[in-house]
């Protein structure tokens, strides 16, 4: 058998149909062609050659497009750091499963796709960042900055406390992709300006004043007979959505209170004594070195005999220092590439331990006061270095200059643990019974509470805490009637709940709500008068009839408001967006309009006289200003529309499943 299977595998037949196999593992590789090459995309990006903008997307032609990959990787990342964003900013307002939607995730994964779109649009055109404008861009960060001028310690320090730390050739590498990514985008929006005119334009609309009659119509009196069972019963009918009962909870709770468990006494003396003893290292005044140094910059990706010559200079500058009578700052100002100490005699101020490199501090800590010591190497380069003054690493704090804060923190810590002690307990009584709250209560000597029923809308007490609230109204507690776990409402102060009874959202009997049936219809009806009314008035008005004279015949009170200006909230907000919305007065003739106002009446008013603003009134930096906001406003619909055409000539693949 297995002879007759070596056979049939042999000869030019079984050749060719290897050789066809071999074709799509040479283009996309075994791992892929079998599904497992690396990280699966969220999203793929794919461009047609830019020497063939109209190639097919067929294979094998569509081989020679180019593509770039939102990963599930990248996604994840980007949707658990915007989870944190609006966690900070929300606090206990966030919900969990809201910002777990479809939605959210599409609009999180668009921003990754625009991305990747600039990042192709960018190789296209051929865009590439020079080493100089990477190190401006840099050198211009106020994180990096120590008075106004960029600080290669500081520099040093804020990468190295990353976590986890970054290289600088990395981070050198992240801000050439984001110059490359952004420099298309940022030319368009700086490239918008507003002309003089438009700018006179728009003045002039901001600051048009207009004058105005307008009238407040009272609300005409309608006749209260009563409403017909039929009337009554057609209105709920075509309005239930607004008599429903909404979904409603019983709970019960006990409240776990760290300020209430813990006393407020004085710590015993032995104690505060003992945890002085014990922490007596942190009371001790912390190292400082004064320091200064010469650096010696190595490029990125040089060559053994470049960072030889790095290194001999920095030895011959160590020499120089080291010889009688030199001058440090002198050498330094004349040979350290170090921009943000050469200026100063290469001086790095007080560093504390943790602020520098380790190869620096490991040397500037081995020094004694006065000595220079070089080369020394680190991701920068070659440094030579100057311990001018030593501080601290001796002196320590009496028991008695801490007590007062050792006491602090002794009641601090009986509180925690006492929140913590009956905490725990209570959580494990809680897990032997589950369904019931009063045997784990009275285990911590706390008592069962209830609240409701209540809905999400008119929660009172514990239940108005967002945590709270949504575990109240969650599937888990609803379905299974166990407690939940402790709810955090604020430090060292949470709540164990048990849902007791849970009522869904549902519609209210008519006998039940009839009187707000009633109100409605009642409610309706006298709108539809109001608006009735005022329209009769407008006709009369845009007929030819002045607002004056048919106020005089209806016996209502017409308002003079001469140069109302634009966005007063007069006679609300809602009525001057429709003053200004009315056409200028034409022909010596006012247009005319009306609005509903907040308190359900109607106002009628004509536009009698448009003033524009003033633009020689308008000062030289306001005017600057203001051009500058609405060139970045049509900048930003530009670098949008640049986006949207990108797109358009790319051919981009979601995968919403692997989300």
């Amino acid at each position: 058998m297995l002879q007759t299977l070596r056979d049939k595998t042999s000869g030019w037949i079984a050749t060719l149909i290897l050789g066809l196999l071999i074709i799509p593992f040479a283009f996309v590789g075994v791992n892929e062609y079998m599904g497992g090459g690396g990280d699966v995309p969220a999203a793929r990006v794919k461009a047609p050659p830019s020497w063939w903008s109209s190639a097919p997307a067929f294979w094998p032609v569509s081989m020679l497009w180019q593509h770039a990959d939102v990963t599930t990787k990248d996604f994840k990342d980007a949707f658990e750091q915007q989870r944190i964003q609006q966690r900070q900013q929300q606090g206990d307002g966030f919900d969990a499963r809201q910002f777990e939607s479809a939605d959210n995730k599409r609009a999180v994964l668009e921003q990754l796709v625009n991305r990747k779109v600039l990042e192709l649009a960018a190789t296209r055109a051929g865009v590439t960042i020079s080493d100089a404008a990477v190190r401006a861009a840099i050198a211009s960060e106020p994180v990096f900055q120590v008075g106004g001028k960029f600080d290669g310690a500081r520099y040093a320090q804020v990468l190295s406390s990353q976590v986890p730390p970054i290289k600088p050739s990395e981070f050198e590498r992240q801000q050439r992709d984001g110059l490359q990514v952004s420099l298309i985008p940022t030319a368009l929006d700086q490239s918008e300006f507003v002309t003089p005119k438009a700018m006179d334009q728009l003045f002039q609309l901001l600051g048009e004043t207009r004058d105005i009659s307008i009238a407040a119509l009272d609300p005409p009196i309608l006749e209260q007979k009563p409403l017909t069972d039929a009337e009554v019963k057609q209105w709920y009918d075509a309005h239930q959505a607004d008599f429903r009962q909404p979904e409603q909870v019983k709970i019960e709770y006990v409240e776990i209170d760290g300020n209430a468990l813990a006393a407020a006494q004085t710590p015993d003396e032995a104690a505060l004594r003992k945890r002085y003893e014990d922490e007596k290292s942190r009371f001790m005044a912390p190292e400082q070195r004064l320091a200064s140094h010469i650096l010696i910059t190595v490029p990125e990706g040089a060559d053994a005999a470049a960072q030889k010559a790095a290194e001999d200079k920095a030895k011959a500058l160590t020499e120089q220092a080291n010889a009688p009578g030199a001058d440090f700052a002198a050498l330094a100002k004349a040979n350290s590439q170090d921009p943000g100490s050469k200026d100063t005699g290469g001086d790095l101020g007080w560093v504390d331990r943790g602020m520098m490199v380790k190869p620096f501090e490991d040397a500037l800590f081995s020094m004694q006061p006065g000595e220079i010591r070089g080369p020394v190497k680190t991701d920068f380069g070659y440094h030579v270095l100057k311990l001018r003054e030593q501080r601290g690493g001796g002196q320590t704090k009496s028991f008695e200059q801490v007590r007062e804060e050792l006491v602090k923190e002794e009641r601090a810590a009986a509180a925690e643990r006492a929140y913590s002690d009956t905490a725990g307990k209570l959580v494990n009584e809680v897990l032997k019974n589950p369904t019931s709250l009063s045997d784990a209560a009275a285990a911590v000597n706390l008592k069962v509470q209830t609240l409701g029923p209540f809905s999400r809308g008119d929660a009172q007490g514990i239940a108005g805490v967002p945590a709270v609230q949504r575990a109240a109204f969650s599937e888990a507690l609803i379905q299974d009637g166990t407690a939940s776990d402790p709810i955090e409402i604020g430090p060292q102060h949470s709540v164990v709940i048990r849902v007791l009874q849970h009522t869904d959202e549902q519609a209210r009997p008519l006998a039940q709500v009839k009187p707000q049936v009633e109100a409605a219809i009642r409610n309706d009806r006298a709108k539809k008068a109001a608006a009735e009314a005022a329209q009769k008035v407008l006709a009369r008005v845009q007929k030819g009839e002045s607002l004056q004279d048919v106020a005089k015949a209806e016996n209502f009170q017409v308002n003079e408001l001469p140069g109302l200006p634009r966005g007063a909230p007069v006679p609300s907000p809602a009525g001057n967006a429709a003053v200004f919305a009315a056409p200028a007065p034409k022909d010596g003739k006012p247009s005319a309009g009306k609005v509903a106002l907040d308190d359900g009446r109607y106002a009628v008013f004509t536009v009698n006289k448009v003033t524009p603003g003033k633009t020689d009134e308008i000062p030289e930096a306001q005017r600057v200003q203001f051009g500058q906001q609405i060139a970045r406003l049509q900048g930003n619909a530009v670098v949008e529309q640049y986006i949207k055409t990108m797109r358009e000539g790319f051919k981009i693949e979601v995968h919403e499943d692997r989300l």
